[in-house]
């Protein structure tokens, strides 16, 4: 089941960004429309994108992205 979530998040994510090649292949980039329609539709792709990266974080696909936990101290403190 989150196989299937995770294809959907990347096909989500990757709709919004044909759309902002095909504003840049129409030419209307350079409108007020266009460059507005282009920030929409980056951040929907930003949305999905991030709920992919942090799937695969949790899976252990990226090493470098673990969540680390602070080590509890050998000894408990001293109270006087």
């Amino acid at each position: 089941m989150l196989a299937l979530m995770l294809l959907l998040s990347i096909a989500l994510g990757t709709i919004p960004l044909l759309g902002i090649a095909w504003i840049l292949v129409r030419g209307a980039i350079t409108t007020v429309d266009g460059l507005f329609m282009s920030l929409i539709l980056l951040s929907l792709s930003a949305v999905f994108y991030l709920n992919v990266f942090l799937e695969l974080r949790d899976r252990g696909v990226f090493p470098f992205a673990r969540k680390t936990k602070a080590n509890a101290p050998s000894q408990p403190p001293k109270t006087d």
